[in-house]
């Protein structure tokens, strides 16, 4: 039986080109397409919209939504309305955010556990469309807030929630309350082994297994076009800019799949935040191959099926492939209709 696989887009093409990716991967028997959204660089409501219009089977899922910027009850309005218009295919994927670019905007990101679950609670709630909803959390407060349907048909909207975890306490939260977990990337698999463990203690709390979540999970692919090895070179060396971008401004990331702490203070040195190319192109160069292919699937074909299939054998329901390079539809040809080994 062949595996699902999925899409992740960000900011590298224009949205009418990101509609037509996904298009492709709809054709391709691609299961969804997920929208970045961690970034001030594109929203990912109007991409999603646009997404939704021009496909018929594809699940479309924001890849994160924070929770923090959007109150719950325009957050609900919003996801409900994506609902009208792929109805039975969005999927709200929320995370809190990282510093520091939320303390750049104002935010001080404090308890975010508290903060997440109250969110999700809420949202879920107004999505129920079951009336009137009254809710007195620490950070969220709503006095008899609903879905103001006037012209529409009242109805409850299948939205699941998925929630964007890294940290092992928030992957607990994630495997208590919400309905899948987006597994970050740029994380080992063997990341994965303790991230199941989390999200089981999660759900044992909630009469449930880890198994009973989807857990797709966003897996970096720097795909060679043939098995030339300067092909295979630029693919690793594009994979290598990303995760020096990464491990300079995320370094929790990092640290949670295993790169030395050496590493993460050397590329410190080098970057500040926003990093420019110049900075991470010399960060670069002290980022071994080793690191590059132990967090992201590059190389050639069978380097990249391989590694995905280590993110399945530990775990994950579903790659969502975060294409580098120029030829995102041999990517997508190298994962339609493969079998995880």
């Amino acid at each position: 039986m062949s595996t699902p696989a999925a899409i992740y887009l960000q900011d590298a093409h224009t949205i009418r080109e990101g509609m037509a990716l996904t298009q492709y991967a709809e054709a391709k028997g691609f299961e969804a397409v997920w929208q970045a959204d961690s970034r001030l660089v594109r929203d990912c409501l109007i991409p999603m919209s646009a997404f939704a219009a021009t496909t018929e089977r594809i699940k479309i899922g924001s890849g994160v939504v924070d929770c923090w910027t959007r109150n719950p009850a325009r957050l609900a309005a919003s996801f409900s309305t994506l609902d009208d218009l792929a109805p039975g295919r969005i999927v709200l994927g929320i995370g809190a955010w990282w510093d520091p670019l939320a303390a750049k905007v104002g935010i001080r990101r404090e308890r975010p556990l508290t903060v997440m679950r109250e969110i999700v609670e809420a949202v879920r709630e107004l999505l129920a469309c079951d009336g009137p909803v009254t809710y007195n959390g620490i950070y969220v407060q709503l006095d008899g807030v609903e879905l103001d349907y006037v012209h529409q048909e009242r109805r409850a909207k299948e939205v699941p929630i998925y929630i964007g975890a890294t940290g092992m306490q928030m992957m607990e939260l994630t495997g208590q309350i919400a309905d899948g977990a987006v597994l970050n990337y740029l994380v080992s698999p063997t990341y994965n082994a303790q991230a199941m463990d989390a999200l089981e203690r999660g759900a044992v709390k909630a009469g449930r297994s880890a198994t009973d979540l989807d857990r797709p999970q966003l897996v970096v692919c720097s795909l060679s076009p043939t098995d030339d090895e300067a092909d295979r070179r630029r693919a690793l060396d594009n994979a290598r800019l990303l995760v020096t971008q990464y491990l300079g401004q995320q370094p929790h990331i990092m640290k949670a799949s295993g790169v030395p702490d050496e590493v993460l203070n050397d590329i410190a040195q080098v970057l500040t935040w926003p990093a420019t190319h110049d900075q991470i192109a010399a960060a670069s160069k002290l980022v071994p191959d080793s690191i590059v292919q132990m967090i992201t699937a590059s190389g050639t074909v069978d380097e990249c099926r391989e590694q995905v299939s280590a993110y399945v054998r530990n775990g994950a329901t579903c790659p969502i492939l975060y294409p580098l390079g120029d030829d995102v539809p041999a990517m997508i040809d190298a994962f339609s209709n493969w079998t995880a080994q």
